[in-house]
């Protein structure tokens, strides 16, 4: 379970890529399985959040994290 309620959509990007790179969640998965991570007065605050950001329940994990570039060193 994530430990706080994140305050922006770029706190929840950050702790979804968490969850990503720990392989606890897909890129393919709707944004309806963060839910599973938050406790439900908070995930009340990080579904309208999202909402209000333009994302809706159905769309997939992977559309909330930005492209990564990856550069040739």
């Amino acid at each position: 379970m994530i430990k706080a309620c994140p305050c922006t959509v770029s706190d929840v990007q950050d702790e979804v890529q968490a969850l990503i790179t720990k392989g606890v969640i897909d890129r393919n998965q709707f944004l309806y399985v963060l839910c599973q991570y938050f406790s439900d007065r908070e995930w009340q605050q990080v579904e309208l959040l999202l909402e209000f950001n333009g994302y809706l329940l159905r769309d997939r994990v992977g559309d909330l994290i930005p492209c990564q570039s990856w550069s040739n060193d």
